[in-house]
């Protein structure tokens, strides 16, 4: 067992194993050629989500005074339903095609998407509508990550497909860090920026992120005609045509497995799941316009230190899953889950307003005429503070700069604690069957979370505030930890459950 671990973990992600017998082989080559493209696309598939996602709030501000929280809510969340609509579409038609076909579609859908995005602004009337629509293109693009995962899965053996999915888990949170960071270097350009009027493009600091995403997809398409290649091998690593049969061996195990999992624990997994990302999905949607209104920044400053902050999460997560690595192995996956979200519980806990200080509100100084703002970048007045529009502004406490630096960290502790248990512990409870189909119900779980938690949070927010939003969240999380507790000797590896040796 332990030579099959060391061997898992020296599986490449850059280069070539020198010690594999097959290290000169073409096939070896191209085929670890081919799925360095597909992390490659992982990674741009995260970058397409989080690279406007810190200025998509002022972003529809600027272009649509209609739009408010609520309707942000339901941009963000329009990504999530793009994608989740797409996945087995895509998925299936990569299962009767070259998976290059739904590969160059998907990416040609995400870069058009991203471009109608950067002329959102051009529309006279409903702009914000066409943001939506766009951001659900986006998403809808994104549906490729299905390919991708049974690409990986269909081109590495046994011993290569745990690292291989644990490299591509790493460039999708890598894209999660670098998206933000990105846009947060973008905001140089300005408000204002520049306009290229042979083509009627204003290139400003909410546009541009969305164009890099463009010369993103162009690179990917490129890589994916020139480099990939369709590569199958079977559990021994060794180049097979396809596989359209399950030999009876597999059908008994299949069945076997089917009729002895724990349901109720696959059950409370994705239940567990879906809290997760629905609190993470919450998290990032509410971090603009909470920031803008509490700490009364402008538009530009809440992109550029929302993007700081946002990345600076995304590295303390790289060090929280080495932690939790080390910790699993010592105390157990169920321990490490209940006390990320005994953290997530205290990150949004802490955010609860307290306290005799107000918000400052747009238009507090009704008396004089007077609107308190701050100059924007383009020279004009930018109003500031919290809206007027939203009543809770006056009698609700200000959240002070500190809590909301306390709750980024605490959350960004715990986020990926529950996420990376609560996916392992699923895998182990499922045992030996075939996991495609069950991990599409954790997939939908995850997207499902991420449309509703947008949705959710925009309107709670902007109709009864902060107090409120938080408390609803704390008490979904304590609801969480209640369920935990109560199956928490039912969550168990399906090896351990019918005595069978896992060491």
């Amino acid at each position: 067992m332990s030579q099959f671990v060391d061997e898992d973990e020296t599986t490449p992600l850059l280069r070539d194993d020198p010690r594999s017998n097959d290290f000169q082989d073409d096939n070896y080559k191209s085929r670890w050629r081919s799925i360095r493209v597909m992390y490659f696309t992982m990674f741009l598939s995260s970058v397409g989500f989080t690279i406007v996602i810190t200025s998509l709030w002022p972003y529809l501000q600027k272009i649509d005074d209609s739009a408010n929280a609520t309707f942000l809510g339901w941009v963000v969340a329009a990504y999530s339903l793009g994608q989740m609509v797409a996945s087995p579409l895509f998925g299936l038609w990569s299962n009767h095609r070259p998976r290059r076909e739904p590969l160059v579609c998907s990416i040609l859908i995400n870069l058009s998407a991203n471009i109608y995005y950067a002329y959102a602004y051009l529309p006279r009337t409903h702009n914000k509508y066409h943001i939506l629509m766009s951001r659900a293109f986006v998403g809808f693009g994104a549906g490729n990550v299905a390919v991708v995962r049974s690409y990986v899965a269909g081109a590495t053996s046994l011993k290569e497909r745990t690292n291989a999915m644990a490299n591509m888990s790493a460039c999708q949170a890598l894209g999660f860090i670098l998206g933000p960071a990105l846009q947060a270097g973008l905001t140089f350009i300005g408000e204002l920026g520049y306009t290229l009027a042979v083509i009627d493009l204003k290139l400003n600091m909410y546009t541009a992120p969305a164009l890099l995403a463009t010369i993103f997809g162009v690179i990917n398409i490129l890589l994916v005609v020139l480099v990939l290649r369709e590569h199958r091998v079977n559990d021994d690593g060794q180049h097979i045509q396809a596989v359209n049969y399950v030999s009876e061996d597999q059908v008994s195990i299949t069945e076997d497995s089917e009729e002895n999992i724990d349901r109720v624990a696959a059950v409370t997994s994705n239940i567990l799941f879906f809290i997760v990302m629905f609190i993470f999905a919450v998290f990032e949607t509410i971090a603009t316009p909470l920031s803008m209104d509490m700490f009364a920044w402008t538009r530009k400053e809440a992109v550029f230190y929302n993007g700081i902050i946002i990345c600076c999460i995304g590295f303390e997560s790289i060090l929280v899953f080495l932690v939790v690595k080390v910790a699993s192995q010592r105390v157990g996956d169920r321990p490490v889950l209940l006390a990320g979200l005994a953290i997530i519980f205290c990150g949004f806990f802490v955010l609860l307003p307290w306290g005799n200080y107000y918000p400052k509100i747009q238009w507090a100084d009704l008396k004089n005429n007077s609107l308190i703002s701050q100059t924007s970048s383009n020279g004009t007045l930018e109003p500031t503070g919290c809206p007027y529009e939203q009543t809770w502004c006056q009698y609700t406490p200000v959240i002070y700069l500190a809590q909301y630096i306390s709750s980024d960290f605490l959350i960004g502790v715990g986020y990926p604690a529950c996420n990376v248990m609560s996916y392992t512990l699923y895998s182990k409870i499922l045992g030996p069957k075939p996991q495609g189909v069950y991990m599409g119900w954790l997939t939908a779980s995850g997207s499902g979370a991420r449309t509703l938690g947008p949705v959710f949070v925009s309107h709670v927010y902007t109709l009864l505030g902060p107090r409120w939003a938080f408390a609803l969240i704390c008490i979904m999380v304590a609801a969480a930890i209640v369920l935990l507790s109560a199956v928490y000797h039912r969550l168990i590896a399906f090896s351990v459950r019918y005595g069978r040796a896992i060491d």
